[in-house]
């Protein structure tokens, strides 16, 4: 009996390790599969047509070990860009996203709307602007130009592109250099037109 009772606690024990080494691993693996930032943009607070579908890409590593991550979200959206850009807009801010005027905003001449944001350790740059609605190519023929197609004159929404970092690994974070005009055209590096120990030297023969 007292073999019994010893094998039904080893047992007990056995199982209750199991059980509670079992659920932190399953939670902790489901921590690092999954990114809390796509949860914060599924809570965004935008109608249906707004997020018709979405595409979801990711780099880098959460812990900034080699890169830091970067969250990339294409959504299409079944509305033009002016009122898609304000329902996205509306939700941002709402959900604590603060309005962040600065330089590289964006980095390059973008056509659409296309403005930056804070919050916490995080940046958020929102794009929207109209889809390219391109058929594509049949039986080898070249892709049909949009002012050729009549399926892209019908296309109609929008697309929206959010990019989300840390503001750590953003530059635009950083002091940006300035140039001074001043200097435009000016050798770094002038030759000295003296000795500077105050002597000529003489040339080799």
């Amino acid at each position: 009996m007292r073999e019994r009772r010893r094998l039904r606690m080893g047992l007990l024990a056995l199982v209750s390790l199991v059980l509670l080494g079992a659920i932190p691993l399953y939670f902790g693996l489901r921590a690092l599969s999954h990114d809390p930032v796509f949860d914060t943009l599924d809570e965004l607070d935008v109608p249906g047509w707004a997020a018709a579908e979405s595409v979801d890409n990711v780099s880098g590593s959460r812990w900034c070990l080699a890169e830091c991550r970067l969250r990339e979200r294409t959504v299409e959206s079944e509305r033009p860009v002016k009122e898609t850009t304000q329902v996205y807009e509306r939700a941002l801010a709402g959900d604590g996203w603060r309005p962040w005027k600065v330089s590289r905003c964006p980095d390059q001449q973008a056509k659409g709307v296309y403005t930056c944001w804070r919050r916490d350790e995080l940046t958020l740059d929102l794009w929207v602007r109209e889809p390219t609605c391109v058929p594509p190519p049949v039986d080898g023929a070249p892709a049909p130009t949009p002012q050729a197609s009549p399926a892209a004159r019908e296309c109609t929404g929008s697309l929206v592109s959010v990019k989300v970092r840390n503001a750590i690994d953003d530059e635009r974070t950083r002091p940006q250099p300035s140039t001074d005009p001043s200097l435009t055209g000016e050798d770094p590096f002038p030759t000295l037109s003296e000795d500077p120990l105050g002597e000529s030297t003489p040339s080799p023969s």
